[in-house]
């Protein structure tokens, strides 16, 4: 897709999958919303009954968890028809990264963007070479590319672990001088192993934390968009 976008030339670029199963009947609403002013037009599928019960429901959770920990949220059911006018495309060559989440990319570009329904159609002949394992890839990439919180929850989860064990301890004490119970070395072990293990998780997250910022660097996209400009002289 990303070579095709680097080689078209047009005013507007409108990518769409060889097997057909977008109508291209769609197209000319789609240019019509273009016309009207939109930097982007998304055709978006109504409904997904074409699919199977396990890929709707994976798609749906796949959404929801992404537009939750991810910035920017992308539009749901919708792939990678739709029409793109040329200030968009040169955008999106901009960016000097080698694993593009696609739909991620074209929603942090931004832009005027408007959205088109549509239904579609069964597939007419084959198979679908996008299994499972290639979503589940898909997935990962989309959350990874644009989200630090898989980084940043094991801070969250260290100072929880931490904090207990710190709880533990103090109530432990108490007990032993408040109370004079002995203390058996297990308990007393345990808390400690808890603790520790605590505070690592805690400077793994913060590691994970410049880490992720590092990441998010090296992707080296544009700091800023100039939709219309001029030069002076």
């Amino acid at each position: 897709l990303f070579a095709g976008l680097d080689h078209a030339t047009g005013d507007a670029v409108i990518p769409i999958d060889v097997d057909l199963q977008d109508p291209i009947e769609v197209i000319p609403h789609l240019i019509e919303k273009w016309q009207a002013g939109a930097d982007m037009v998304l055709a978006k599928r109504s409904d997904r009954s074409t699919d199977g019960r396990m890929k709707r429901k994976t798609a749906e959770w796949f959404y929801k968890l992404h537009n939750k920990i991810s910035n920017p949220k992308i539009e749901e059911n919708v792939g990678d028809f739709r029409l793109m006018s040329r200030d968009v495309v040169e955008n999106i060559k901009q960016m000097p990264e080698r694993n593009l989440f696609m739909k991620g990319v074209l929603s942090w570009v931004g832009g005027k963007t408007d959205v088109v329904g549509y239904a579609r159609a069964e597939r007419v002949a084959g198979d679908s070479k996008f299994n499972g394992w290639k979503l589940w890839n898909l997935a990962l990439e989309g959350i990874t590319s644009f989200s630090t919180f898989p980084l940043r929850i094991w801070t969250y989860i260290g100072l929880f672990i931490a904090g207990m064990s710190f709880l533990y301890g103090t109530w432990m004490i108490i007990d032993k001088l408040i109370f004079g119970n002995n203390v058996p070395g297990y308990p007393s072990l345990l808390v400690s192993v808890l603790f520790l293990g605590g505070v690592q998780l805690i400077g793994i997250g913060i590691l994970g934390e410049y880490i992720g910022r590092i990441y998010i660097e090296t992707k080296k996209r544009p700091k800023y968009i100039i939709k219309n400009g001029k030069k002076n002289g």
